[in-house]
């Protein structure tokens, strides 16, 4: 493979997703023979112990079926083939306990993992399991786990499904296999509406061995055979490397090895480029600067002039004119998108514009709200005139790698740049909350949907950094849709990023409270979201890991009801019933109006002053 010209589609169609490849359970038995299954029993997931090259070796194996496990039509039917569910997620948590707590009895211990998969599962069942908030907690252990690790993706890693198992001490892949932000289909899905395009998503993502090796994402490239189905073509190399690597890292002391794991997370995604670091705003790392709040609405919203015959369409973000220069504009309640979606819930109630705003986007007659931007969240979480920004000028032109600063995505930079005042999905800065200091991370959702990137991750970090440096509690307001597709590979790594940050401050004793708004899906809930030390989600917040229209478009049902933030708290109630299946998850643990929310994280900002001890506490 290594000789021939890559054509990253045919790969995809002839050598990745073929069904001859071997899977897991077929190089497990070539290069282990000793291996011992254990319980519990999935399609999709093998785990299992073994005693070789000197350690006690636990394996972590995803399985794709083979062509006889699809030969009678509920075979065929069943879509979740090869997914890890919230099931197997929590037996890898449970399994990775199993191992620390052998290596705590004297025992030499190595994890491997082998990633081939479409993604996580994406059913409704894993979903009301808190399939993200899993892999949320498994990056985490992954990185704090005090034994060594290796992850190989011998077919596909598919989003977070992949990349939960996957951020180890060593991280090798096929030369024919792929590793992406998410499936090609749902890629498709997500950038061009259309789940067929999948050679164009391809090109996009930048999922080859080659690729993520510059970038990164992986330290070692296996060479494949010529002939797919070839087991000890794909064994050989495989088992050599496996054997260099344990014995390698088995020498090395375990506090190094997550050193370098803290470190690598931090910079994922930061290309180093020269001329931005030689400019002062490099070197201004924490600069905090004033922010202007002027009442800017959202764009998308549909406005009209009351003293005009017609109802006309509200002017665009850009072309907003001095308040009190202008006639006053109103909205009218289930009518408010410029998109024409014809979906809205609402009453018809009409009201003024500034009204409206000054409610936090909720129609004060019967409810119904509209995502706000991240200033109408600034708005309603902090003291008035208290937020100074962090940051303001950090763009993906400072830090992306120029490889993945296509045409298509300059472009689409720009206009984004044009719907909202920021320049970036995360606003990050300083506040006050009744008097409280506070450091805050705020999504804006308005600009590329509040997707996670490069400069998503570079901005948590820093202000992370702040935190720490100030004795701060962090705030963060999720209102995201997942990871920025268009910015490929580095942008799922900002997952491991933010979950890096979070699990410092944890370890230094500082608060993080989450907020759930409405959307929070994708890489966003399934890393830093999920593990606030509180989290608060406003009641008809959408929290899954994959978006309805995703889940749709590949055929899985869905109940929107099921994954809004009111079931899912109530749900929450009875995680602490079967603790053993969730671990340290906890689910939601309080509703909040966004009228309510500042007093909310008010209550949780007192309770940890008064329970902190003195050296500890943050400014007040």
């Amino acid at each position: 493979m290594q000789n021939e010209p890559i054509d990253v589609v045919e790969i995809f169609r002839r050598r990745t997703r073929s069904p001859l490849r071997p899977r897991s359970s077929d190089l497990i038995q070539a290069i282990f023979p000793s291996f011992r299954r254990m319980l519990p029993y999935s399609d999709a997931l093998i785990l299992g112990e073994t005693e070789q090259w000197g350690r006690n070796i636990f394996i972590i194996a995803q399985q794709k079926p083979k062509p006889e496990n699809l030969r009678t039509k509920e075979d065929l039917a069943k879509l979740n083939h090869g997914m890890l569910t919230a099931d197997d997620h929590s037996n890898i948590v449970r399994f990775l306990n199993r191992a620390v707590q052998r290596a705590s009895q004297g025992d030499l211990v190595s994890i491997i993992t082998l990633i081939d998969t479409y993604g996580a599962d994406i059913s409704m069942e894993s979903a009301r399991h808190f399939q993200a908030f899993f892999i949320a907690l498994l990056i985490r252990n992954f990185l704090t786990i005090p034994l060594p690790t290796i992850s190989v993706i011998i077919g596909e890693g598919g989003s977070g499904g992949a990349l939960a198992i996957q951020m180890t001490d060593r991280r090798a892949q096929f030369d024919d296999a792929l590793y992406a932000t998410a499936p090609p289909e749902s890629l498709a899905a997500i950038i061009f509406r259309d789940p067929t395009k999948v050679r164009e998503a391809l090109l996009i993502s930048k999922p080859t061995a080659n690729e993520l090796l510059e970038l990164g994402i992986i330290d070692h490239v296996l060479p494949s055979p010529k002939q797919v189905n070839d087991i000890a073509g794909y064994a050989k190399p495989l088992a050599s490397y496996l054997e260099k690597t344990v014995k390698d890292l088995g020498k090395r002391n375990i506090r190094a090895l997550l050193r370098i794991r803290r470190s690598r997370a931090k910079s994922f995604g930061v290309y180093k480029n020269e001329a931005w670091k030689k400019k002062s705003r490099w070197t201004s790392f924490f600069r905090l600067t004033p922010l202007r709040r002027r009442p800017f609405p959202t764009p998308d919203l549909k406005t009209f002039n009351l003293t005009s015959q017609d109802i006309q369409p509200g002017i665009e973000w850009g072309e907003q004119t001095d308040p009190a220069t202008r006639p006053e504009q109103y909205v009218k309640c289930g009518d408010m998108s410029l998109k024409g979606s014809g979906s809205e819930a609402g009453c018809g109630a009409v009201m003024p514009l500034s009204a409206f705003m000054s409610n936090n986007y909720v129609c004060p007659m019967c409810g119904a709200s509209r995502i706000m931007g991240a200033m109408g969240w600034i708005n309603c979480l902090t003291d008035p005139d208290s937020f100074k920004e962090m940051n303001r000028d950090l763009t993906a032109h400072h830090l992306l790698h120029p490889s993945l600063l296509t045409t298509e995505y300059v472009n689409f930079l720009s206009k984004q740049d044009q719907r909202t005042p920021f320049h970036e999905a995360l606003v990050t800065g300083e506040a006050k909350i009744y008097g409280h200091h506070v450091t805050l991370a705020i999504c804006e959702f308005y600009f590329a949907g509040g997707t996670m990137g490069v400069v998503f991750g570079e901005k948590f970090l820093r202000l992370s950094e702040y935190a720490l440096g100030k004795k701060l509690p962090l705030i963060s307001l999720c209102c995201s849709g997942g990871a920025r597709v268009l910015e490929g590979t580095p942008a799922l790594m900002q997952m491991v990023k933010t979950v890096n940050c979070i699990t410092r401050l944890k370890r230094e004793g500082l608060p993080f409270i989450s907020i759930l708004g409405d959307p929070s899906t994708g890489g966003a809930i399934a890393s830093y979201a999920a593990l606030g030390d509180v989290i608060i989600a406003e009641p008809n917040a959408l929290v899954i890991f994959t978006g309805p229209r995703v889940m749709e478009a590949r055929g899985f049902p869905v109940i929107e009801q099921d994954v809004r933030a009111s079931t899912l708290c109530d749900k929450s109630k009875h995680i602490f019933d079967n603790l053993d299946y969730f671990s340290d998850i906890r689910g939601i643990h309080e509703i909040a109006q966004r009228c309510d929310l500042k007093q909310t994280i008010f209550k949780y900002l007192e309770y940890y002053k008064n329970s902190l001890p003195v050296s500890n506490r943050y400014w007040i």
